[in-house]
This record gives C-alpha cells, structure tokens and sequence, in this order.
C-alpha cells in the first residue's frame, strides 16, 4: 500500500512539471505574435511623421511667381489674401486688408519680416479695368471689315502688377482687331499704278474681283476709279477679314 501511495504522488508530480512546461511553451508562442504586432507598430508610429513632414514642405506653385524678401505691398496679387472692402466706393481708392500665403516671405519698409499688411487699390473689378491692365486672346476667324462689326468672345488675364475685385480671368465681347499682314499703303499703290488689270485685287486675296477687272481692262477705267477711293477710305480690305498695318 506504501509503494502504491509512492507511485501515485510520483505520477502526480511528473504530470504537474509536464504541465507547466506546456503552459510555458503556450505562453511563449502567443506573446511571439504581440511582440511582432508591437513591432509594425512602432515602425507604423515612426514613419508617420515622416509622411506628414514630407508633405508639409511641398512647394506650392504660386511661389515662383512671388519675390523673396521684397516689400509685402509690391507682391503680384497671385501671392497674397485680401479681405474685400465692401463699404468701398466705385472708381475711389480704399485701403484692403491682406496677409501673404504660405511660404511667400516679404518685409516692410523697414526691412522687418510681416505676414499681416495693407494695401492701396481702386475699388472696382477686374472687367472694368481699363484695356491697358489685361490681356485678351485674339481671334483669326471672324471679319474685322464688315457692318455692322463683328465681335468675338475672348478670355482676358489681368497683368500681374494690378491689383482688383473679383476673377483675374473672365470672358468679355471684343471687335475683331486681327490682321494678316497686308499693307493698306501697298494696296493703295497698286490700286492706282496697276489698278487697271485688278493687281490691287490681287494683292488683297480677292481673285475673282482681280480676273473682272483684268479682262474688263480696269471696267473701262470706271472700276479702277471707284477701288482707288474705296482702298484709300479703307471700306475694300483683306479678303481674309483682318485689318491693314
């Protein structure tokens, strides 16, 4: 009976030691995954502000249009912020709060660095500007000698050195204004030395005209007659609609 108590605890003990080194085993292999989350973690938390900074330091566009350290109110519009004046009275001068955009560097008069200033600007938009503050696109395909005139929609840009409310860019109706190169003191010349055989007609693209005149000897010089004073006030142009030089 001794011998069989003996033997009990003995089994006992072997399987208490068995199953501590499985638990320690169990253990160990789930705490491998918890590290290794810990891990990705980390280096997740670590290359985030990475990422940020990188994107934080990108260089806008509109800054290599903006002058370094130069005086905040001379800065081309593209590179600032105004508030709008709306007690300001049309045609007048006002006063406009503005502050520059990021990473645009300016200074006062004093040559100290500001972001917040003010700035002087006629109170009126951008489409009532004078046709000397923008730049409108040109047309080649509508007639510049025709009654009554015709206009042409165009894209205008206002130039960057004038400052005013609302779009830089907006649409506006425009005579057509385009030439394709001929001189009207040429075709003046040929329409009196050589009118008679429809050379001024030539000149100007209008060949059926030039073929009458040439074969009907200038209209008996009736014709001839008649083109030197519709060439000289300018009412016979360009068979292409554009404008004399």
């Amino acid at each position: 009976a001794l011998r069989g108590l003996c033997g009990a605890a003995l089994f006992l003990s072997q399987l208490s030691v068995l199953s501590g080194r499985a638990g320690s085993l169990m253990t160990t292999k789930l705490s491998q995954p918890h590290s290794t989350l810990a891990k990705s973690l980390t280096s997740t938390s670590t290359n985030a502000p990475y990422f940020k900074a990188f994107e934080s330091t990108e260089i806008p566009p509109y800054v290599t249009n903006c002058p370094s350290n130069g005086l905040c109110s001379r800065l081309p519009p593209d590179c600032m912020t105004c508030n709008t004046n709306y007690s300001c009275i049309y045609g007048k001068t006002a006063t406009f709060d503005c502050k520059v955009k990021p990473h645009v560097h300016c200074v006062d008069e004093n040559n100290h660095e500001q972001e917040n200033f003010t700035i002087n600007m006629t109170c009126q938009f951008c489409w009532q500007l004078a046709t000397s503050d923008y730049v409108c696109t040109n047309s080649t395909n509508c007639m510049t000698v025709s009654c009554p005139r015709q206009r042409y929609n165009a894209t205008c840009t206002v130039r960057d050195h004038i400052h005013c409310l609302g779009n830089r860019v907006f649409p506006k109706m425009l005579y057509c204004n385009w030439t394709g190169g001929y001189k009207w003191s040429t075709a003046l010349a040929l329409s009196i030395t050589l009118g008679g055989f429809g050379a001024d007609r030539f000149y100007l693209g209008q060949w059926r005209e030039g073929l009458g005149k040439l074969f009907s000897f200038g209209g008996l010089g009736i014709w001839t007659l008649i083109d030197v004073l519709l060439i000289g006030v300018g009412y016979v142009g360009p068979a292409d609609g554009s404008l004399y030089i």
